[in-house]
């Protein structure tokens, strides 16, 4: 049975980043819950595709030259996978940070469906401070959709 990732508005300005001028978000259902929005956003981490990895350590040898961040490991910095926590409730995880070329935050919501089911909406939230932030999120959408949707859809897929 495939699972159903939907695409849903966004309303601007979010919380979790002043100033924002673009963000997308993706919903999908659950039977097996996750007791925090933080252990959601750590197991959406680890369900992230098997080429996920080669092409983030491609990217950050391209933009190394040009003075933008890589999503490395800070040390002694809260982290769920490459992004640095910026808030968390239990039913809210905010990850990201900001850049000279965009800022960004990834936002990974819980909400009850149902007695025994759970809707996951992952929204990610994008300020662009020049061009450069905005050819930088051209070039990056097409591996971004792919990379959230794939990610959300293995994450409440069923176990087999």
């Amino acid at each position: 049975m495939a699972v159903a990732v939907e695409e849903v508005a966004v309303r601007l300005p979010d919380p979790a980043l002043d100033g924002a001028d673009w963000a997308d978000a993706y919903e999908a259902e659950t039977a097996r819950p996750f007791p925090t929005a933080r252990a959601a956003a750590e197991a959406m981490v680890r369900a992230f595709p098997a080429w996920t990895m080669p092409l983030l350590l491609l990217r950050n040898l391209v933009v190394l030259p040009l003075g933008l961040k890589g999503a490395d490991r800070v040390p002694g910095r809260d982290m769920v996978g490459i992004f640095p926590v910026v808030s968390e409730t239990s039913s809210r995880f905010v990850g990201g940070f900001d850049d000279r070329h965009l800022d960004f935050r990834v936002i990974v919501e819980l909400s009850r469906a149902g007695p025994e089911r759970q809707r996951i909406k992952l929204t990610t939230v994008i300020r662009r401070h020049n061009l450069a932030g905005r050819a930088y999120l051209a070039v990056v959408m097409p591996f971004h959709r792919a990379i959230v949707r794939g990610a959300l859809r293995r994450l409440v897929a069923p176990s087999a």
